[in-house]
Protein backbone atom coordinates (compact mmCIF):
# COMPACT_ATOMS: atom_id res chain seq x y z
CA UNK A 1 0.00 0.00 0.00
CA UNK A 2 1.79 3.53 -0.92
CA UNK A 3 1.78 5.69 1.30
CA UNK A 4 1.75 8.52 -1.22
CA UNK A 5 -2.15 10.51 -1.19
CA UNK A 6 -2.36 12.12 -4.60
CA UNK A 7 -5.56 13.90 -3.60
CA UNK A 8 -3.76 16.16 -2.19
CA UNK A 9 -2.82 17.73 -4.78
CA UNK A 10 -6.15 18.82 -5.83
CA UNK A 11 -6.36 20.78 -2.70
CA UNK A 12 -2.85 22.47 -2.87
CA UNK A 13 -2.97 23.13 -6.81
CA UNK A 14 -4.82 26.34 -7.55
CA UNK A 15 -5.33 28.23 -11.35
CA UNK A 16 -3.36 30.74 -12.23
CA UNK A 17 -4.80 33.94 -10.93
CA UNK A 18 -8.09 35.34 -13.11
CA UNK A 19 -8.47 38.29 -11.61
CA UNK A 20 -4.91 38.73 -13.04
CA UNK A 21 -5.51 37.33 -16.66
CA UNK A 22 -8.56 39.93 -16.95
CA UNK A 23 -5.94 42.71 -15.98
CA UNK A 24 -3.53 41.61 -18.91
CA UNK A 25 -6.29 41.61 -20.82
CA UNK A 26 -7.92 45.10 -20.33
CA UNK A 27 -4.14 46.16 -20.73
CA UNK A 28 -3.72 44.86 -24.01
CA UNK A 29 -6.98 46.50 -24.91
CA UNK A 30 -5.15 49.71 -23.87
CA UNK A 31 -1.85 49.46 -26.13
CA UNK A 32 -1.31 50.77 -29.60
CA UNK A 33 -1.56 47.60 -31.53
CA UNK A 34 -4.95 46.36 -31.43
CA UNK A 35 -5.76 43.09 -29.71
CA UNK A 36 -5.72 40.18 -32.08
CA UNK A 37 -3.33 41.35 -34.39
CA UNK A 38 -0.57 39.46 -32.83
CA UNK A 39 -2.82 36.04 -32.82
CA UNK A 40 -1.20 33.48 -30.58
CA UNK A 41 1.08 35.90 -29.27
CA UNK A 42 -1.56 37.90 -26.69
CA UNK A 43 -2.73 34.14 -25.72
CA UNK A 44 0.51 33.31 -24.44
CA UNK A 45 1.70 36.72 -22.66
CA UNK A 46 -1.55 36.62 -20.90
CA UNK A 47 -1.26 33.31 -19.94
CA UNK A 48 2.16 33.93 -18.66
CA UNK A 49 0.88 37.12 -16.62
CA UNK A 50 -1.88 34.95 -14.55
CA UNK A 51 1.02 32.15 -14.25
CA UNK A 52 3.41 35.00 -12.54
CA UNK A 53 0.73 36.77 -11.22
CA UNK A 54 2.00 39.94 -12.33
CA UNK A 55 0.71 43.00 -15.02
CA UNK A 56 2.85 43.78 -16.59
CA UNK A 57 4.31 40.12 -17.17
CA UNK A 58 7.87 40.23 -16.24
CA UNK A 59 10.87 38.73 -18.77
CA UNK A 60 11.19 34.96 -18.65
CA UNK A 61 14.79 35.22 -17.64
CA UNK A 62 15.94 31.25 -16.29
CA UNK A 63 14.04 28.34 -18.06
CA UNK A 64 15.60 25.42 -18.03
CA UNK A 65 15.22 22.36 -19.95
CA UNK A 66 14.63 19.26 -17.84
CA UNK A 67 14.78 16.04 -19.32
CA UNK A 68 13.73 12.84 -17.25
CA UNK A 69 15.57 9.69 -18.31
CA UNK A 70 14.79 5.77 -18.96
CA UNK A 71 14.77 2.32 -20.98
CA UNK A 72 11.76 0.80 -21.04
CA UNK A 73 11.11 -2.75 -21.75
CA UNK A 74 8.86 -3.07 -23.90
CA UNK A 75 11.56 -1.75 -26.60
CA UNK A 76 12.94 -5.36 -26.77
CA UNK A 77 9.64 -5.90 -28.73
CA UNK A 78 11.42 -3.81 -31.72
CA UNK A 79 9.25 -0.97 -31.49
CA UNK A 80 11.44 1.81 -31.42
CA UNK A 81 13.76 2.64 -34.72
CA UNK A 82 16.33 2.23 -31.85
CA UNK A 83 18.17 -1.11 -30.19
CA UNK A 84 16.46 -1.74 -26.38
CA UNK A 85 18.40 0.18 -23.59
CA UNK A 86 20.19 2.48 -25.76
CA UNK A 87 18.92 5.66 -24.02
CA UNK A 88 21.97 6.06 -21.93
CA UNK A 89 23.75 6.73 -25.19
CA UNK A 90 21.35 9.42 -26.16
CA UNK A 91 21.96 11.29 -22.44
CA UNK A 92 26.04 10.73 -22.98
CA UNK A 93 25.41 12.53 -26.62
CA UNK A 94 23.03 15.11 -24.79
CA UNK A 95 25.96 16.18 -22.24
CA UNK A 96 28.54 16.30 -24.75
CA UNK A 97 26.21 18.70 -26.49
CA UNK A 98 25.48 16.38 -29.68
CA UNK A 99 21.97 16.28 -29.99
CA UNK A 100 19.65 18.73 -31.19
CA UNK A 101 18.21 19.73 -27.70
CA UNK A 102 21.90 20.85 -27.03
CA UNK A 103 22.62 22.46 -29.75
CA UNK A 104 19.30 24.84 -29.63
CA UNK A 105 19.82 25.10 -25.39
CA UNK A 106 23.27 26.44 -26.19
CA UNK A 107 22.02 28.85 -29.03
CA UNK A 108 19.59 30.12 -27.05
CA UNK A 109 21.48 30.13 -23.59
CA UNK A 110 19.15 27.75 -21.66
CA UNK A 111 20.49 25.30 -19.07
CA UNK A 112 19.67 21.67 -19.25
CA UNK A 113 19.18 19.30 -17.14
CA UNK A 114 19.38 15.34 -17.48
CA UNK A 115 17.40 12.97 -14.29
CA UNK A 116 18.41 9.45 -14.99
CA UNK A 117 15.18 7.30 -13.17
CA UNK A 118 15.99 3.97 -14.97
CA UNK A 119 18.47 4.23 -18.15
CA UNK A 120 19.62 0.49 -18.38
CA UNK A 121 23.47 0.96 -17.64
CA UNK A 122 25.89 1.13 -15.46
CA UNK A 123 25.25 4.24 -13.08
CA UNK A 124 29.00 5.15 -12.92
CA UNK A 125 29.49 5.75 -16.57
CA UNK A 126 27.37 8.95 -16.01
CA UNK A 127 27.62 12.05 -13.86
CA UNK A 128 26.73 11.65 -10.10
CA UNK A 129 24.22 14.50 -10.96
CA UNK A 130 22.46 12.70 -13.61
CA UNK A 131 22.04 9.39 -11.92
CA UNK A 132 21.49 10.59 -8.15
CA UNK A 133 17.32 9.93 -8.60
CA UNK A 134 17.44 6.30 -10.25
CA UNK A 135 15.08 4.04 -9.09
CA UNK A 136 16.13 0.79 -11.26
CA UNK A 137 17.68 -0.40 -14.28
CA UNK A 138 15.19 -0.23 -17.05
CA UNK A 139 11.44 -0.47 -16.65
CA UNK A 140 9.59 -3.94 -17.37
CA UNK A 141 7.87 -5.06 -20.49
CA UNK A 142 4.49 -3.67 -19.87
CA UNK A 143 2.61 -6.10 -21.90
CA UNK A 144 3.52 -9.39 -19.86
CA UNK A 145 5.08 -7.39 -16.29
CA UNK A 146 4.48 -4.19 -14.48
CA UNK A 147 6.77 -1.79 -15.22
CA UNK A 148 7.78 -1.00 -11.78
CA UNK A 149 6.33 -2.37 -8.29
CA UNK A 150 3.93 0.24 -6.41
CA UNK A 151 7.01 1.29 -3.97
CA UNK A 152 9.43 2.14 -7.42
CA UNK A 153 6.40 4.20 -8.62
CA UNK A 154 5.76 6.41 -5.48
CA UNK A 155 9.63 6.52 -5.18
CA UNK A 156 9.45 7.39 -8.64
CA UNK A 157 6.81 10.19 -8.48
CA UNK A 158 8.67 11.77 -5.31
CA UNK A 159 11.78 11.91 -6.98
CA UNK A 160 9.58 14.49 -9.91
CA UNK A 161 8.46 16.38 -7.13
CA UNK A 162 11.75 16.67 -5.79
CA UNK A 163 12.79 17.75 -8.84
CA UNK A 164 10.58 20.40 -9.67
CA UNK A 165 10.94 21.72 -5.73
CA UNK A 166 14.47 22.27 -6.52
CA UNK A 167 14.31 24.03 -10.07
CA UNK A 168 11.42 26.74 -8.03
CA UNK A 169 13.94 27.20 -5.09
CA UNK A 170 16.27 27.84 -7.69
CA UNK A 171 14.42 30.47 -9.24
CA UNK A 172 13.84 28.85 -12.74
CA UNK A 173 11.21 30.75 -14.12
CA UNK A 174 9.70 28.30 -16.64
CA UNK A 175 10.62 24.54 -17.77
CA UNK A 176 10.63 22.95 -20.71
CA UNK A 177 9.77 19.04 -19.86
CA UNK A 178 11.03 16.42 -22.58
CA UNK A 179 11.73 12.74 -21.80
CA UNK A 180 15.31 11.04 -23.14
CA UNK A 181 13.93 7.38 -23.53
CA UNK A 182 13.59 4.21 -25.94
CA UNK A 183 10.01 2.47 -25.70
CA UNK A 184 8.81 6.06 -24.25
CA UNK A 185 6.40 7.01 -26.89
CA UNK A 186 5.22 2.81 -27.08
CA UNK A 187 4.09 3.38 -23.42
CA UNK A 188 2.73 6.76 -23.76
CA UNK A 189 0.36 5.41 -26.11
CA UNK A 190 -0.72 2.61 -23.90
CA UNK A 191 -1.44 5.82 -21.09
CA UNK A 192 -2.84 7.66 -23.89
CA UNK A 193 -5.02 5.02 -25.09
CA UNK A 194 -6.26 3.58 -21.67
CA UNK A 195 -6.89 7.09 -20.10
CA UNK A 196 -8.91 8.17 -23.23
CA UNK A 197 -10.75 5.30 -23.96
CA UNK A 198 -9.90 4.16 -27.38
CA UNK A 199 -8.33 1.42 -29.33
CA UNK A 200 -4.42 0.78 -29.59
CA UNK A 201 -4.29 2.04 -33.45
CA UNK A 202 -5.73 5.50 -32.57
CA UNK A 203 -2.65 6.10 -30.88
CA UNK A 204 -0.13 4.58 -32.06
CA UNK A 205 2.78 6.82 -33.98
CA UNK A 206 6.10 6.21 -35.70
CA UNK A 207 8.45 7.72 -33.11
CA UNK A 208 11.05 10.06 -32.79
CA UNK A 209 12.98 8.35 -35.67
CA UNK A 210 10.09 7.00 -38.01
CA UNK A 211 10.07 2.83 -37.56
CA UNK A 212 8.79 1.25 -40.87
CA UNK A 213 5.74 -0.80 -41.11
CA UNK A 214 6.51 -3.61 -39.74
CA UNK A 215 7.99 -1.79 -36.32
CA UNK A 216 4.68 0.30 -36.13
CA UNK A 217 2.77 -3.07 -36.40
CA UNK A 218 4.53 -4.51 -33.68
CA UNK A 219 4.05 -1.48 -31.69
CA UNK A 220 0.52 -1.46 -32.36
CA UNK A 221 0.24 -4.87 -30.97
CA UNK A 222 2.28 -4.21 -27.88
CA UNK A 223 0.13 -1.58 -27.28
CA UNK A 224 -2.77 -3.56 -27.71
CA UNK A 225 -1.69 -5.67 -25.63
CA UNK A 226 -0.53 -3.34 -22.74
CA UNK A 227 -3.95 -2.07 -22.39
CA UNK A 228 -5.30 -5.41 -21.42
CA UNK A 229 -3.13 -4.67 -18.43
CA UNK A 230 -3.59 -1.14 -18.08
CA UNK A 231 -7.63 -1.07 -18.06
CA UNK A 232 -8.09 -3.08 -14.70
CA UNK A 233 -5.99 -0.11 -12.94
CA UNK A 234 -7.39 2.92 -14.09
CA UNK A 235 -8.79 4.02 -10.79
CA UNK A 236 -5.85 4.55 -9.42
CA UNK A 237 -3.12 6.68 -10.95
CA UNK A 238 -0.13 5.76 -9.29
CA UNK A 239 -0.72 1.72 -9.66
CA UNK A 240 -1.24 2.66 -13.34
CA UNK A 241 2.10 4.03 -13.97
CA UNK A 242 3.89 1.22 -12.29
CA UNK A 243 1.98 -1.28 -14.18
CA UNK A 244 2.05 0.28 -17.68
CA UNK A 245 3.94 3.18 -17.24
CA UNK A 246 7.96 3.43 -16.10
CA UNK A 247 10.44 5.54 -13.86
CA UNK A 248 10.38 8.10 -15.90
CA UNK A 249 6.72 8.94 -16.63
CA UNK A 250 6.16 8.53 -12.72
CA UNK A 251 8.73 11.28 -12.10
CA UNK A 252 7.37 13.14 -14.93
CA UNK A 253 4.24 13.24 -13.51
CA UNK A 254 4.82 13.87 -10.33
CA UNK A 255 7.52 16.90 -11.72
CA UNK A 256 3.97 18.43 -13.68
CA UNK A 257 2.27 18.16 -10.03
CA UNK A 258 4.68 19.77 -7.57
CA UNK A 259 5.08 22.71 -10.80
CA UNK A 260 1.82 23.29 -10.54
CA UNK A 261 1.82 23.59 -6.99
CA UNK A 262 4.76 26.03 -7.00
CA UNK A 263 3.07 27.81 -9.64
CA UNK A 264 6.08 27.31 -11.91
CA UNK A 265 4.79 27.07 -15.93
CA UNK A 266 5.90 24.33 -17.78
CA UNK A 267 6.19 23.92 -21.40
CA UNK A 268 5.23 20.52 -22.56
CA UNK A 269 7.18 18.75 -25.31
CA UNK A 270 6.12 15.36 -26.78
CA UNK A 271 3.86 12.46 -26.77
CA UNK A 272 5.65 11.30 -23.60
CA UNK A 273 4.91 14.33 -21.63
CA UNK A 274 1.49 14.99 -22.91
CA UNK A 275 0.67 11.62 -21.62
CA UNK A 276 2.05 11.98 -18.44
CA UNK A 277 0.04 15.56 -18.03
CA UNK A 278 -3.08 13.31 -18.86
CA UNK A 279 -2.54 11.20 -15.63
CA UNK A 280 -1.72 14.13 -14.06
CA UNK A 281 -4.82 15.92 -14.93
CA UNK A 282 -6.87 12.84 -13.66
CA UNK A 283 -4.68 13.41 -10.05
CA UNK A 284 -5.78 17.13 -10.14
CA UNK A 285 -7.81 18.70 -12.55
CA UNK A 286 -7.21 22.14 -12.48
CA UNK A 287 -3.30 21.44 -13.10
CA UNK A 288 -3.09 21.86 -16.37
CA UNK A 289 -3.78 25.74 -16.60
CA UNK A 290 -0.30 25.66 -15.55
CA UNK A 291 1.04 24.21 -18.96
CA UNK A 292 1.69 24.84 -22.03
CA UNK A 293 1.84 22.92 -25.30
CA UNK A 294 5.07 23.62 -27.43
CA UNK A 295 4.08 21.92 -31.12
CA UNK A 296 2.24 19.11 -32.65
CA UNK A 297 5.04 16.62 -32.86
CA UNK A 298 3.01 14.35 -35.19
CA UNK A 299 2.44 11.44 -32.85
CA UNK A 300 -1.20 10.64 -32.71
CA UNK A 301 -1.45 9.60 -29.19
CA UNK A 302 0.32 13.43 -28.52
CA UNK A 303 -2.96 14.71 -30.20
CA UNK A 304 -5.31 12.82 -28.44
CA UNK A 305 -4.13 13.95 -24.98
CA UNK A 306 -3.84 17.68 -25.45
CA UNK A 307 -7.62 17.03 -27.47
CA UNK A 308 -8.86 15.55 -24.03
CA UNK A 309 -6.86 18.67 -21.77
CA UNK A 310 -7.84 21.79 -24.46
CA UNK A 311 -4.46 22.48 -24.71
CA UNK A 312 -3.53 23.80 -28.11
CA UNK A 313 0.11 23.46 -29.50
CA UNK A 314 1.82 26.77 -30.16
CA UNK A 315 4.17 25.15 -33.18
CA UNK A 316 3.46 23.25 -35.86
CA UNK A 317 6.90 22.01 -37.63
CA UNK A 318 6.56 18.55 -37.24
CA UNK A 319 9.35 17.85 -35.41
CA UNK A 320 9.42 14.63 -33.65
CA UNK A 321 12.79 14.18 -32.73
CA UNK A 322 11.66 14.89 -28.90
CA UNK A 323 14.59 15.22 -26.05
CA UNK A 324 12.84 18.81 -25.43
CA UNK A 325 14.08 20.06 -28.92
CA UNK A 326 10.53 21.18 -30.13
CA UNK A 327 9.51 22.31 -26.51
CA UNK A 328 12.72 24.32 -26.75
CA UNK A 329 11.68 26.38 -30.20
CA UNK A 330 8.52 27.46 -28.58
CA UNK A 331 10.67 29.14 -25.90
CA UNK A 332 11.26 32.42 -28.11
CA UNK A 333 7.87 32.72 -28.57
CA UNK A 334 6.87 32.91 -24.94
CA UNK A 335 9.64 35.15 -24.72
CA UNK A 336 8.73 37.25 -27.47
CA UNK A 337 5.25 37.68 -25.87
CA UNK A 338 6.10 38.58 -22.53
CA UNK A 339 8.50 41.12 -23.75
CA UNK A 340 5.74 42.46 -26.33
CA UNK A 341 3.14 42.83 -23.56
CA UNK A 342 4.97 44.35 -21.10
CA UNK A 343 7.01 47.19 -23.44
CA UNK A 344 4.38 47.75 -26.13
CA UNK A 345 2.83 51.23 -25.28
CA UNK A 346 -0.58 51.92 -24.35
CA UNK A 347 -2.43 54.55 -27.23
CA UNK A 348 -2.59 58.04 -25.80
CA UNK A 349 -5.84 59.24 -23.60
CA UNK A 350 -8.48 61.34 -25.70
CA UNK A 351 -9.23 64.14 -23.44
CA UNK A 352 -12.39 65.82 -23.61
CA UNK A 353 -12.47 69.54 -22.91
CA UNK A 354 -14.33 70.70 -20.17
CA UNK A 355 -18.12 71.33 -20.85
CA UNK A 356 -17.73 71.03 -24.80
CA UNK A 357 -20.71 68.82 -26.17
CA UNK A 358 -19.63 66.93 -29.12
CA UNK A 359 -21.14 68.45 -32.47
CA UNK A 360 -24.52 66.66 -34.05
CA UNK A 361 -24.93 65.22 -37.56
CA UNK A 362 -27.61 67.23 -39.18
Amino acid sequence: MSSLNLDDFTDLIERPDGGVRRDAEARRERQIVPPGSLGRLDDLGEWLAAAQSAVPVRPVERPRVVLFAGDHGIAELGVSARPAGSAGELVREILEGGRPVSVLARRLGVPVRVVDMALDCEPDTLPEDVVRHRVRRGSGRVDVEDALTLEEAEAAFRAGVAVADEEADSGTDLVVLGDVSVGGTTVAGVLVAALCGTDASVVTGRGGEDIDDLAWMRKCAAIRDSLRRARPVLGDQLQLLATVGGADLAAITGFLLQSAVRKMPVVLDGVVTAACALVGQRIAFRAPDWWLAAHDSGEPGQAKALDRMALEPVLDHGVRVGEGAGGLLALPLVQAAAALAAELPEKPAVAEEAGEEPEKEE
